[in-house]
């Protein structure tokens, strides 16, 4: 049974890194796909992943080769999703987490079925601001990632879901009730787990 596509965006200091991270732990058979970028690591922070780390040169090549299932510049960098790998999850049966902006969002949006989108945002403008803070961003940083945050806040009809991130542990559940609650759909249920051959057969054939 093929996987399905969640995207999941969020403002930066929005905590969709860190929910992620923590529903790849929770959720069996999910997976993230490694994004790219052209932006300089930050500390700790490693090739393969965090982000494939490539040259301006590199990633412009993988955009003429078609190697991208989205991209987008960000404050002057690529980032950009690569497409053989999301493709090769979904036939493995992998439900597949993609990390990106709204951009990347409306790039994936007509390429691929099933798909669902969830917009995380924080409980205030003021708090948004503390957690860039926190994680050590320049006031320069602030300013400009505010500034995209603000164009971004204007798109939160374009998803499926959106969900506040006020407390990290109620957002993270709130998110993983909605993956798991999907693999409940009928479009996604493998007739092979009817054991039953009259029950199975009357649900095929009618």
């Amino acid at each position: 049974m093929k996987g399905e596509v969640f995207i999941i965006s969020a403002p930066a200091g929005g905590g969709k890194t860190t929910i992620t991270s923590l529903l790849l732990k929770e959720i069996p058979n999910l997976t993230r796909v490694i994004t790219c970028t052209t932006r300089k690591p930050r500390e700790g922070e490693k090739n393969g992943v965090d982000y494939i780390f490539l040259s301006k040169e590199e990633f412009e090549n993988w955009i003429k080769e078609g190697k991208l299932l989205e991209y987008a510049v960000v404050h002057g960098n690529y980032y950009g999703t690569p497409k053989e790998e999301v493709e090769k999850l979904l036939k493995e049966g992998k439900d597949v987490i993609l990390v990106i902006d709204v951009q990347g969002m409306r790039q994936v949006k007509g390429k691929i079925k099933p798909l669902t989108t969830i917009f995380i945002i924080p409980p205030s403008i003021d708090e948004l601001i503390n957690r860039m803070k926190k994680r050590g961003d320049s006031e320069e940083e602030i300013n400009k990632r505010l500034n995209t945050a603000k164009q971004e806040f204007k798109h939160w009809k374009e998803y499926d879901y959106i969900v506040i991130n006020d407390i990290l542990e109620d957002a993270k559940e709130k998110i993983k009730n909605i993956i798991l609650a999907h693999r409940n759909k009928t479009c996604r249920f493998d007739l092979n787990k009817v054991k039953d051959e009259k029950l199975k057969d009357l649900m095929e054939n009618g």
